[in-house]
């Protein structure tokens, strides 16, 4: 049969898609593949993944690239492991502007309202202590000693605290500040603690108003 009957048969006969058993894909250049017809492997093919569902994500990493600035609020997610450390996860404040005095020689609660109770997130998160207050040292000869404690731990110097001043009866504004690393993810309370050496001692004087703020530092 020559070349010309077999295309007068398939003239006459049709066209069928068994005329044409092993086209070459490469043949194929309109129109829209059906899902039907996709392997199996087309997730590891060079297609477009722009509608992908995050569920078909199984494996690997994602880079920090594919996260937004801003990530909205997922409920119960672990997000421990994102990057940007150092924000600040919580923040609680007190405040108190009762003058507070002591005649203790060992360190009592400066006042009851300067002490807060936070539960870190993480192990690996800081705690930032920020107190101001007015103080004053009624002492004649003595020293009065202020310091920032967490539970029963003083996390000034040792025994005489965060700042020890012998101010002999006149009165100053106090600034404290503390970076902690408690490695806890279990309530921890942080307090104003004050003591002296002889006669008394007093912060929150002349009316001043004491502060204070505890921030949870992500890590």
């Amino acid at each position: 049969m020559t070349k010309a009957r077999d295309l007068a048969n398939i003239i006459s006969g049709g066209f069928t898609a068994d005329d044409i058993p092993n086209l070459d894909t490469a043949k194929i250049t309109t129109g829209t593949f059906v899902d039907a017809r996709m392997p199996s492997t087309v997730l590891n093919s060079n297609v477009d993944l722009t509608n992908l569902s995050a569920t078909n994500l199984t494996s690997g990493t994602l880079p920090d690239a594919r996260f937004p600035a801003t990530l909205p609020a997922v409920s119960g997610a672990n997000l421990t492991n994102l990057p940007g450390g150092g924000k600040v996860l919580q923040v609680l404040t007190a405040t108190d502007s009762t003058v507070r005095s002591t005649t203790s020689s060992t360190f009592t609660n400066a006042s009851t309202t300067l002490s807060l109770t936070i539960t870190p997130s993480s192990t690996s998160s800081k705690i930032l202590i920020n107190i101001t207050t007015g103080w004053y040292d009624g002492n004649t000869g003595g020293t009065a000693y202020i310091s920032i404690f967490r539970d029963s731990t003083n996390l000034g110097n040792s025994s005489t605290g965060m700042l020890s001043m012998a101010l002999h009866g006149m009165q100053s504004s106090i600034a404290m500040t503390h970076l902690d690393s408690p490695s806890s993810t279990s309530a921890l309370t942080y307090e104003l603690r004050m003591r002296c050496g002889a006669g008394t001692s007093r912060i929150n004087q002349q009316s001043s108003m004491g502060n204070i703020v505890v921030m949870e530092i992500g890590s």
